[in-house]
């Protein structure tokens, strides 16, 4: 009796489980980040083992001198979740997943911020590409380890000012800020998508006849004052560019300046501190 139950209790294992036997496979539509590879004998195999944010948050261990600090990083974030197939042979150590990581990130001028040989080994990475940063974490736990990348970046700014905002702004204060005007990291090219604030600035412009202003860039405090001051410079003059030969407005009524990182609205920090100090003003000229 006993015997018989045991068996029925092994069956119901057996068809519970679809890895026994058959092995790991990818969960459908599931596939590698493209900066890399994975380990072999690793599969995307469950529900939730690939999660993809438009944007988000996630705090990086970092090594700094003697102290592991956490680094907050935002932008598109995806995880991914791998399983190793036990049937297929022995799991790697997480040494081995880390160290392969590691020189896989190397080899495309990727920098390694921290190394972890704890009870649960991780790493995390760094990679310049195409004028952004990607930040890496891998997290080995036995036979599952854990990818998360951030494509650091800025929140796509959906709101912006209109000319009337802008106008109450340079009456109450004599300066505002301009939301709405992006560049690419390290650049000082103004991307297309900030048309509709520039649209904005020209409305004010023509309905204040007398009206001229700074168009003032600011920036925050990553690298040297010097860089940066050049940096905020050539995106203020990309923007009086873009006014005057785009939205044809009176060049005469407009002079770039840039500030960089000498007044900051918020502590540099952190990562939201950064984003706000990283902006365009208007400042009225009498």
């Amino acid at each position: 009796m006993n015997l018989s139950r045991n068996l029925a209790c092994a069956v119901l294992l057996l068809v519970a489980s679809p890895a026994f036997g058959a092995g790991l496979a990818d969960f459908k539509g599931y596939a590698d980040p493209a900066l890399f590879t994975r380990m072999p004998g690793a599969f995307l195999s469950g529900v939730g083992a690939y999660k993809e944010s438009a944007f988000d948050a996630y705090d990086f261990p970092v090594k700094n001198g003697a102290k592991v600090e956490k680094v907050r990083v935002e932008g598109r974030k995806t995880v991914y979740t791998y399983s190793f197939d036990r049937a297929a042979g022995p799991v790697p150590s997480g040494l081995q997943v880390k160290r392969n990581y590691q020189a896989a990130a190397k080899r495309i001028g990727g920098e390694v911020l921290h190394d972890s040989d704890g009870a649960y080994m991780n790493t995390t990475l760094r990679i310049p590409k195409d004028g952004r940063e990607t930040w890496v974490e891998v997290l080995t736990r036995g036979a599952t380890y854990y990818v998360t990348i951030v494509e650091r970046q800025e929140m796509k700014q959906d709101v912006v000012a209109n000319a009337d905002a802008l106008k109450g702004g340079l009456a109450r204060t004599g300066h505002v800020e301009v939301p709405g005007i992006f560049f690419d990291f390290g650049k000082a090219d103004v991307k297309p998508e900030s048309e509709p604030a520039l649209r904005e600035v020209a409305k004010l412009l023509q309905a204040s006849p007398g009206l001229r202003v700074w168009v003032v860039g600011h920036t925050d405090s990553v690298g040297s004052a010097e860089d940066n001051v050049a940096l905020a410079s050539g995106r203020a003059a990309s923007v009086v560019a873009w006014l005057t030969g785009k939205l044809s407005v009176d060049g005469k009524r407009l002079v770039p300046h840039g500030v960089g990182p000498y007044a900051p609205v918020a502590s540099n920090a952190t990562d939201e501190g950064r984003a706000k100090n990283r902006r365009v003003e208007l400042v009225e000229i009498r």
